[in-house]
């Protein structure tokens, strides 16, 4: 839906597989073409991770934020199958080191 919305934004180009496909897992089980591993691009890889911390730690219709300790929880969960290991590594130094 959000890569339909953008595609025709001639500017946006790159970002597109980011949006189109950050909801694909690892290991082959998301959405919406079941991608694993290598085959999700990247920047889907990234914003999967980013998207995740960022559900998780802000205020939602049907809930309240969670801790920041939650979400790094869940990232760590997820990490290998859900998500890419490297970037949540990645995100994890960031995260400890104050940057995020």
């Amino acid at each position: 839906m959000g890569a339909e919305i953008i595609g025709h934004i001639k500017q946006l180009k790159e970002i597109i597989p980011g949006v189109k496909y950050h909801h694909e897992h690892m290991n082959g089980k998301g959405y919406p073409e079941g991608l694993m591993g290598e085959g999700i691009p990247m920047i889907a890889r990234i914003v999967a991770v980013a998207d995740t911390y960022d559900a998780i730690t802000t205020d939602r219709p049907y809930r309240k934020a969670l801790s920041k300790e939650t979400a790094i929880s869940e990232l760590k969960k997820g990490s290998g199958t859900q998500f890419d290991q490297k970037v949540v590594e990645a995100f994890l130094q960031a995260f400890h080191s104050g940057e995020i």
